[in-house]
């Protein structure tokens, strides 16, 4: 009860009442705690505290880490002596490649075979829980109340997809359309199971909310888009379908994204490693609040990534002894952006921002090129040297590229990471300012070398010509 100003008496029955309206506060403040309490549970269960710290739930799963880590590096020289005894290598018979010694490919089927090996051991690790082969962080979504649930079948399946394609491509090629049907096949499998699917959800709820009222339309969150046909309902969900149509580009983006970058020693490997790093960093905190039912199994995909990148990093560094070919450098891509799809599970579309800032580098050039050739007049397919490895490989030899563009993928991973943990629109600004202008910097010396080839050209004609008088 406050206490009355000095020189004031309060009457006995206002004493009372000031007694009751205390009590009545308590009861109220009581009463709003076992509400709230209330809604916690109604949306997903017992809120879990904080336990521990992201190094807590880091050393919980490090034998995932070092499980991929060993496989990697082991396997990578008997893929490379299998290479060899086979033929399946790459000659230096393009002017784009920095090798002049024909090298070994099958590095991907190494990090193929690390990144297995990682996640068989999650999923015994999940069968007999017992053995304490990995310590899960605390957490409401378990399953059968046991443990979290394992890393899906459908990525798998899209993993060996993907890994497999890229094989036949490296030993006998394939046809480009046969590349995207499998890629597709791919991001089918993860949509079948739900893999990324919900980041539709955080784009269109927002955007669309709930309209009801139109007798031919009716559009709810998350039931769908109902269409009245031949006297019944056919309902189309809307959520389901965007997402999957974002999982097939996102994957096909990547994929070739990934394999475009994959041009100098140790590149695609590093940065790759570098993206799993800034990644596991986001997974780490979202198991820290229990986001989900996906919280262990990205953390699995995280540290298999990472182990497999770092367990073959040694044998790809310039001078490099084995390539990935494509096997390697689509299964990097498509394991990269299913961790990123993995972050809007539960409708977090910022999340899958902040992961595509963290994949930047890829992405970048990637868009870069797709400018570069359109204004050059060729077609999209058609290869060039103007890369952004390629630029500064010329300018700095290949170690130098590939180590200014490992400091470009920490800049970037560290502004994903930022974003993820502030949504702070400075730190937006700042990520978007930095892609900017290496694409502004990037189209400028690539246009810059196609004015010189022109003016070149324009010397080379002989003289005459039409005159002014």
């Amino acid at each position: 009860m406050t206490t009355p100003p000095e020189g004031i008496t309060i009457p006995p029955e206002a004493v009372a009442q000031l007694e009751a309206l205390g009590r009545r506060l308590d009861a109220l403040q009581a009463e709003q705690a076992a509400l709230l309490d209330s809604i916690a549970k109604s949306a997903g269960g017992e809120a879990v505290e904080e336990v521990g710290s992201r190094l807590d739930i880091f050393h919980g799963y490090v034998g995932v880490l070092a499980v991929a880590f060993i496989v990697t590096l082991v396997a990578t020289p008997l893929m490379r002596k299998l290479a060899v005894a086979n033929g399946i290598i790459d000659r230096p018979n393009d002017p784009r490649k920095v090798h002049r010694i024909p090298v070994a490919y099958l590095g991907g089927v190494a990090v193929f075979l690390g990144m297995m090996a990682a996640i068989a051991f999650s999923y015994v690790a999940s069968a007999f829980p017992s053995l304490g082969l990995i310590e899960y962080h605390k957490s409401t979504k378990l399953l059968l109340g046991i443990v979290p649930a394992p890393v899906p079948i459908s990525v798998l399946l899209g993993m060996t997809v993907i890994m497999l394609i890229g094989l036949i491509d490296d030993v006998v090629g394939i046809a480009p359309r046969l590349k995207v049907g499998g890629q597709l096949l791919a991001a089918a499998a993860l949509a079948y199971e739900d893999v990324g699917v919900r980041v539709a959800h955080g784009v269109l709820a927002p955007t669309l909310g709930e309209l009801v009222g139109n007798r031919d339309l009716v559009y709810q969150i998350p039931l769908g888009l109902e269409l009245p046909l031949f006297g019944s309902t056919l309902t189309i969900d809307l959520i389901y379908w965007t997402g999957t149509v974002i999982i097939a580009v996102f994957v096909l983006g990547a994929c070739n994204a990934s394999n475009l970058i994959d041009g100098l020693d140790g590149l695609l490997t590093g940065t790759t490693a570098i993206c799993a790093a800034g990644l596991l960093m986001v997974a780490l905190t979202l198991a820290l609040h229990d986001d989900g039912q996906r919280d262990a199994q990205r953390i699995v995909l995280c540290l298999a990534l990472l182990g497999a990148c770092l367990g073959f990093l040694p044998h790809n560094f310039n001078p490099a002894t084995i390539f990935l070919g494509d096997c390697g450098s689509l299964l990097l891509g498509f394991t990269t952006i299913v961790i990123v799809l993995s972050l809007g599970d539960t409708g977090k579309t910022y999340l899958v921002i902040a992961g595509l800032f963290i994949y930047a580098i890829p992405i970048i050039d990637t868009v870069l090129a797709i400018v570069r050739r359109k204004l050059a007049g060729r077609r999209l397919s058609d290869p060039d040297s103007d890369h952004l490895h390629h630029m500064l490989k010329r300018s700095l030899g290949v170690k130098g590229a590939v180590l200014t563009l490992y400091g470009i993928g920490l800049a970037f991973a560290s502004l994903g990471v930022a974003m993820s943990l502030f949504r702070a629109r400075l730190v937006y600004f700042i990520a978007i300012l930095c892609a900017a202008y290496i694409a502004v910097t990037a189209i400028k010396l690539a246009r810059r070398k196609q004015i010189e080839e022109e003016a070149l050209r324009l010397a080379a004609r002989p003289p005459g010509g039409p005159t002014r008088a």
